[in-house]
């Protein structure tokens, strides 16, 4: 069985010969392109952390990669995949990885908004309420099975996850930056679960399966468990480092061009006559946010066209509604991006 993430996920990155010293972030950041040093380190660093992870989820580097892109974008990512296949797994590794705060919320049925959000409690002692944070002030939130939840409970997240603010009792909080949702569901298992609304979907950077292991693969697996709990991680990197790790992503340039590409991308999918409702300016924004940290990954200081398809279908996919009749004919959303991908040409002068 393939991984189910398409021909245009990423490959597995390598990172380049570190120019200057890898034990530190750069200091400088501030209102230029990232340097050569400056995309050396973070390549030394990314790869770093994609060995971390690999320790706890085995022969599925791509997703590896696919998931820490997200995390150096400050992207949220969804995990959608059948039971037992490691999506609790890689969002735990992630988390256990950096040194920053991470909380696991299992979401169920009678969860309320406040086990989420948190909740003002009243002090007798200071005759006043008090505000109690929940899971969702943390650097990493791990939402597991969050389809099982009700639409009341899903909704407590639209704020946070576009704002990076919680608004309880009219006050506007703040959640510790970086700040990055990792939400698992069951895509085969109906009873119990809520589909999460357009809106929830579109505020996710990815979508991505994880697949099955390959023999080999699950071979090793199960050697090296042999039923035990799955293996605890150290952090490998500081929260100040992924900080940073952020903030140089955000400076890889991009050619006007390739924006427009981008830009013509998303825009041939609101056209595309089996799509029901196209992707947002939102799916523009989050293609070409992920082109910045997949070039920065593999030791570039711009991004490029090829960035940009190979991160297509994940960033984009799971934002389109496809229309009924082409469901009838088998057609999927993925399908439909690799389609376009033909179709939609390639500025002269964009490389890649």
């Amino acid at each position: 069985m393939t991984d189910g993430l398409g021909p245009n996920v990423p490959r597995r990155l390598s990172a380049p010969a570190v120019m200057g010293s890898a034990s530190s972030a750069p200091d400088d950041l501030a209102g230029r392109s990232a340097s050569e040093r400056e995309i050396g380190w973070f390549a030394e660093t990314f790869s770093r952390l994609t060995a971390n992870i690999g320790l706890a989820l085995r022969g599925k580097d791509d997703q590896v990669n696919l998931a820490l892109l997200g995390l150096v974008s400050e992207g949220h990512l969804l995990l959608e995949d059948v039971p037992g296949v490691g999506k609790t797994s890689l969002a735990r590794a992630l988390a256990e990885s950096i040194s920053g705060s991470w909380h696991r919320i299992q979401f169920t049925p009678d969860l309320l908004p406040s086990d989420v959000t948190g909740i003002s409690i009243w002090n007798q002692a200071r005759s006043a309420f008090e505000f109690k944070p929940g899971p969702v002030f943390s650097n990493i939130v791990i939402g597991d099975e969050i389809n099982r939840a009700s639409p009341k409970t899903q909704s407590a997240l639209l704020e946070v996850m576009e704002e990076r603010q919680v608004t309880v009792d009219g006050t506007a909080r703040p959640v510790p930056r970086p700040f990055v949702v990792v939400a698992t569901q069951n895509p085969i298992e109906m009873d119990g679960t809520y589909n999460l609304p357009e809106a929830q979907l579109d505020r996710f950077l990815l979508k991505m399966m994880i697949g099955y292991p390959d023999r080999a693969a699950e071979a090793d697996i199960v050697l090296s468990r042999h039923g035990g709990p799955p293996p605890v991680l150290q952090p490998v990197v500081s929260l100040e480092e992924v900080t940073k790790m952020v903030e140089v992503t955000a400076r890889v340039r991009l050619d006007p061009q390739l924006v427009n590409y981008a830009v013509g991308l998303v825009h041939a999918t609101r056209q595309s006559s089996d799509v029901r409702l196209g992707a947002s300016p939102r799916g523009s924004l989050g293609l070409l946010r992920a082109s910045q940290s997949l070039a920065a990954a593999e030791g570039r200081t711009f991004a490029i066209a090829d960035d940009v398809k190979r991160l297509a279908v994940p960033v984009l996919a799971h934002r389109l509604l496809v229309a009924p009749e082409a469901q009838l004919r088998g057609v999927t959303a993925e399908r439909i991006i690799v389609e376009l991908l033909t179709t939609v040409g390639v500025p002269g002068g964009v490389t890649g």
